[in-house]
């Protein structure tokens, strides 16, 4: 029970990897806010489903003033949520680059800049960015993607150092996921699927499991020393 008494929040939590996270951190004796603009597709005790647009800066302030009353803490924040708006530079729309940028990257500030304050009074806390192995080395059809989770570790960097600075004991991390096996992947033509494991040192795609797993060890006391760092959690691509 490594997360026994801590409230974590969780967003894109209604299905996928968000999911396995809430699940795993649950298990772990945790009580979990999972944050998604859909209903949750799973019932689980200690999970509180609450629908929120993370592009909303007002209803973000909502719901940290709703955490704040109902549980009198945050302990633990994921910025999970993502979305993928994926052509070629010359035939991404303006849209396209709005949409991505707005979920994946200023998102992440929105929610982050009302839950952290929280942490910093409490003197405590772990926030875990999910960022991917494209913010890391970029990928054709995924300007905009690229472009958010390259962000992010630039947050989590400067974010390890605001929140502490004062002596809070709050950490910052990032997890780069590689090619994970979520509903996403499922429409990836086989072929393709194969491409990917062929690129990993263990000739396999990952499962929503692990990266849960990854997130459930920043997330408890057992990784009390790290912050600041890009946990990357690919199978051994790009060695």
């Amino acid at each position: 029970m490594r997360l026994e008494g801590k409230v974590a929040v969780v967003t894109g939590a209604a299905k996928g990897i968000g999911e396995q996270i809430t699940r795993k951190f649950v298990s772990e004796g945790a009580r979990v806010v999972a944050v998604d603009l859909t209903d949750l597709t799973y019932e689980l005790e200690g999970v509180s489903g609450y629908h929120l647009n993370i592009t909303n800066r007002e209803d973000c302030k909502k719901f940290a003033d709703y955490l704040q009353e109902t549980y009198g803490q945050v302990d633990i924040l994921v910025n999970n949520a993502g979305i993928t708006k994926d052509a070629l530079l010359q035939k991404m729309t303006d849209e396209m680059w709005d949409q991505v940028i707005n979920v994946n990257l200023t998102g992440v500030y929105n929610l982050s800049k009302h839950i952290a304050p929280m942490m910093i009074t409490a003197g405590k806390g772990s926030v875990i960015n999910i960022a991917s192995v494209v913010g890391e080395f970029g990928n054709i059809g995924q300007s905009n993607y690229a472009a958010t989770k390259a962000g992010v570790y630039g947050l989590t960097k400067t974010w390890a150092k605001e929140f502490a600075r004062k002596g809070a004991a709050i950490r910052v991390n990032a997890i780069s996921p590689g090619y994970v096996m979520t509903d996403m992947m499922q429409t990836v033509p086989e072929k393709l699927l194969e491409k990917f494991a062929g690129m990993t040192m263990l000739g396999r795609l990952g499962q929503p499991e692990e990266i849960a797993n990854a997130a459930c060890f920043l997330a408890s006391d057992e990784a009390s020393y790290v912050t600041g760092h890009n946990l990357s959690v690919n199978g051994g691509m790009r060695l």
